[in-house]
């Protein structure tokens, strides 16, 4: 699998399975002061219809400080809030945590005059992303 075929995602590898992942980002995200919103096993969701998928967690997460701002420039942002990471294992049983990169969602966006708080964004997911994966 090619981890730059899909454009505005930022991939860290992981040391741990995706549930020790998923953990280790629960407890970091809420460390931060965010909320965890949702968790979705898409593996057990695969396994309830008889079919099977590798270990697949999505875990969405925010902060209405950042998100409301990002919002207020662009409403159509709210399509791709609140932030999310994927935490998944590919072909070769490595496990990566993939989430969105907050320029990217600017550009989709046209989001405009948030610049540092998208470069505070952008920092925060980056440095909790590589703590879980550590």
């Amino acid at each position: 699998m090619n981890l730059n075929n899909a454009k505005g995602l930022i991939h860290t590898p992981t040391n741990h399975s995706c549930a020790q992942t998923a953990e280790r980002l629960e407890s970091l995200i809420a460390e931060k002061g965010m909320r965890i919103i949702a968790k979705v096993d898409h593996a057990a969701s695969a396994a309830k219809i008889d079919e099977t998928l590798r270990p697949t967690i999505l875990l969405l997460f925010g902060n209405p400080q950042a998100g409301t701002p990002v919002m207020q420039s662009s409403q159509t942002a709210g399509i791709d809030l609140p932030q999310k990471y994927l935490i998944w294992e590919d072909q070769d049983g490595q496990s990566w945590i993939t989430h969105n990169d907050p320029a990217y969602l600017a550009e989709r966006h046209t989001a405009d005059g948030i610049d540092m708080l998208l470069t505070n964004i952008a920092t925060a997911l980056q440095s909790i992303a590589s703590a879980a994966g550590e």
